[in-house]
């Protein structure tokens, strides 16, 4: 029998404040892209790969998102909220959200990317964390106009390095051990995890050449809207 696919965890609790005033009343993660919120592609898209639990974050207005999306049920999935009172950073949140992740590696995604990536490749990739010595694997892109320099660099033996090159999506699988020194209900940044795991040698990673899009400001919403439209 098949071995369960790990949760994910969609991060959606970030202010968007470069999308204001659209997010002075409504939570970014809930800005209509099409025939979907934005997040609502993302749990589409994990449904559609096979995962059946995924974990929501939240703060600025988070009461709208859990109310928007109730249970999951509608989109495919079982969902559990991780709420917090403001903003935790990456690393905070996902730290404060382990006891909903379970005790093996997980996917996560962050809510204000657009992006057809096949999920179903990170759920292959995790159960090998382990046995490859990684703590995490991440989802590289290129370099888009509002990052030039991009965050990091992608060897030819699929080592994720501390050193200009791609960006990263935003979309990653994650050990819990890579958390373990993080405290939870804390801010707390992912990067300088990240980087102390590269120099380790724990970062694996790939490059996806399809769709995606940081949607963080108005025009690049319009931008998701008009990928949506011909999806």
């Amino acid at each position: 029998m098949a071995a369960p696919a790990c949760p994910a965890m969609v991060l959606a609790a970030g202010r968007g404040e470069r999308m204001r005033p659209l997010t002075d009343t409504t939570p970014k993660p809930l800005l209509q892209v099409g025939a979907e919120p934005l997040i609502g592609w993302h749990l589409r898209r994990l449904a559609a790969a096979g995962v059946r639990r995924v974990v929501v974050n939240h703060a600025h207005l988070g009461a709208q998102i859990e109310a928007r999306l109730g249970d999951g049920a509608a989109w495919g999935v079982q969902l559990a909220y991780s709420a917090e009172p403001s903003a935790l950073e990456t690393a905070g949140g996902i730290a404060t959200a382990l006891p909903l992740l379970g005790e093996g590696p997980f996917m996560v995604v962050n809510g204000d990317v657009y992006t057809d990536y096949p999920f179903a490749r990170l759920l292959a990739r995790a159960p090998q964390l382990d046995a490859d010595g990684v703590l995490a694997h991440l989802v590289l892109v290129a370099n888009p106009e509002h990052n030039p320099k991009g965050d990091f660099a992608l060897d030819a033996d699929g080592r994720v390095h501390d050193a200009p090159g791609l960006t990263f999506s935003g979309i990653g699988v994650y050990h819990p051990a890579l958390f373990t020194d993080t405290p939870a209900h804390a801010p707390a940044k992912l990067a300088p995890l990240l980087r102390a795991a590269m120099a380790r040698g724990q970062v694996s990673g790939e490059c996806w050449d399809g769709q995606w899009l940081d949607v963080g400001t108005p025009a690049r919403l319009d931008d998701a809207r008009a990928l949506a439209a011909g999806a």
